[in-house]
């Protein structure tokens, strides 16, 4: 059986998990290549018929955090309905197409969303010099408890793309027995387990392009607050750097508590947290992804722990797994994800 059946590591049966089978994908026609399939999939504006609510709460150092609570047209979303924390990607928001197909995806569940923005990710700036970072579980737990107070009698999950998913990872993991209690499920999407395997790899090939893309989007936020970051760190060194190891090094290390990237990478990267996640969690990533190396895989933690579901596919990009034709593309991981969510959240 190939991959992309989601086999269980050393079983003989696709992947099932309390009433959910995972489907089959099978790339949109002529775009199996992994860079098309991750530059499509954020080109499919998934945003008519959808409105927001933004809450605004406050974090304990003086910063704040936007929420943004979808409205879709047509969804019948009861008052008692489950619902699911979502966590964006790097220099991302939460009204990216992937999650506004992934809030529709849970509405026809009946399941309600709630995205989540990093701090300087909503579209305004945030009052500190910190930002965000892929181990900031910290934030994450506001927004939680914010969750826990605005729904306190509904089933919860969380979600989380890429960067999001390894803070999603970490902060399972982290927390074990009593996100247990807390959550009823969780699903990431092409999730980074080795944040400096990553780095390094988006050096090679066409990396530099994409890096390129984030880097402007964090330059500039750093010079529309140099006032607060200049006496923190080597600001001219942050607006030089070309790779991403360069601005963990310049920036995301100094401004939030680590030593260097490397202390930054082997006390964030998800991998190490995977043994103490206890929420039944689905894993999506594909061999393919040109953002992430295959090599960071951890099969060994899959089968270790029986709360992680791995999908692997052989196919698929990063946060891509486009199938269809022209004019009928959909998106399969949110499909996935919002079954898996729902099959333990009703």
């Amino acid at each position: 059986m190939s991959d992309d059946h989601f086999p269980r590591i050393g079983a003989s049966q696709p992947l099932r998990a309390k009433g959910f089978q995972l489907e089959h994908f099978k790339p949109a026609a002529g775009l199996s290549n992994a860079h098309a399939q991750t530059l499509l999939a954020t080109q499919l504006w998934r945003g008519r018929g959808l409105t927001f609510q933004r809450v605004r709460i406050d974090t304990p150092d003086g910063d704040f955090l936007d929420l943004d609570l979808p409205q879709i047209a047509g969804a019948s979303i009861r008052p008692d309905a489950p619902v699911v924390l979502f966590l964006h990607g790097l220099e991302g928001n939460a009204r990216r197409p992937y999650a506004l197909d992934l809030y529709r995806q849970l509405a026809q569940h009946g399941v309600r969303s709630v995205g989540m923005n990093y701090r300087s990710c909503s579209g305004e700036m945030n009052r500190t010099a910190r930002s965000y970072h892929a181990g900031a579980t910290d934030d994450v737990a506001v927004a939680h408890d914010w969750l826990d107070e605005r729904f306190p009698v509904v089933a919860k999950g969380m979600a989380g793309v890429s960067l999001g998913g390894n803070m999603l990872l970490k902060y399972l993991g982290e927390r074990g027995g009593e996100m247990a209690i807390r959550l009823r499920a969780a699903a990431v999407l092409s999730p980074p387990f080795d944040l400096k395997l990553g780095g390094e790899h988006m050096e090679q090939g066409l990396g530099p392009r994409y890096v390129a893309h984030f880097l402007t989007s964090i330059k500039a936020k750093l010079q529309a607050k140099a006032a607060l970051v200049a006496p923190l760190i080597d600001l001219e060194q942050a607006l030089a750097a070309q790779t991403l190891r360069a601005i963990d090094e310049a920036m995301t290390a100094p401004l939030h508590g680590f030593a260097n990237a490397d202390d930054y990478y082997a006390r964030s990267s998800s991998r190490r947290y995977l043994p103490g996640v206890q929420v039944p969690t689905l894993i999506l990533r594909a061999k393919d992804d040109p953002l992430i190396p295959a090599s960071d895989i951890p099969y060994d933690l899959f089968e270790y722990n029986p709360a992680l579901f791995a999908g692997i596919t052989e196919h698929g990009g990063h946060v891509g797994w486009v199938e269809g034709w022209p004019l009928g593309y959909h998106l399969w991981a949110q499909r996935q994800a919002a079954a898996f969510l729902a099959s333990y959240l009703r």
